[in-house]
């Protein structure tokens, strides 16, 4: 069982930058790959970006791709996502992810383990 805790979320204006991290426990890290999803008032969750198991590939939706960035540390057990340029768009619960499959990584059917999420607001 592997247990994933987010932090780093918080209130930004338009134009700032957040980092989110994401820790987990209780599985052997390196064998995941990891995702960030996340879900404004309303909507579905919508997959944000993935990452490998050993960060050699990441993939990012259209939306946020040039303004986010999502890495890894293995030996720290922890994965990133560093958001810069952030609109009121991006406003959400953004969620971290665990999945021992690559395949289908954008979809959030795969992913075995979830974390509680972290709020991200941004301001106009």
């Amino acid at each position: 069982q592997v247990q994933l805790v987010e932090s780093g979320g918080g209130l930004v204006q338009t134009g700032g930058s957040l980092r989110l991290s994401c820790a987990a426990s209780g599985g052997i890290f390196s064998r995941y790959a990891m995702g960030w999803f996340r879900q404004a008032p309303g909507k579905d969750r919508e997959f944000v970006a993935a990452i490998s198991w050993s960060g050699g590939s990441t993939y990012y939706a259209d939306s946020v791709k040039g303004r986010f960035t999502i890495s890894r540390d293995n030996a720290k057990n922890t994965v990133y996502l560093q958001m810069n340029s952030l609109k009121p768009g991006d406003t959400a619960i953004y969620y971290c992810a665990a999945s021992r499959y690559i395949d289908y990584i954008k979809q959030n059917s795969i992913y075995d383990y979830w974390g509680q999420g972290t709020q991200v607001t941004v301001s106009s």
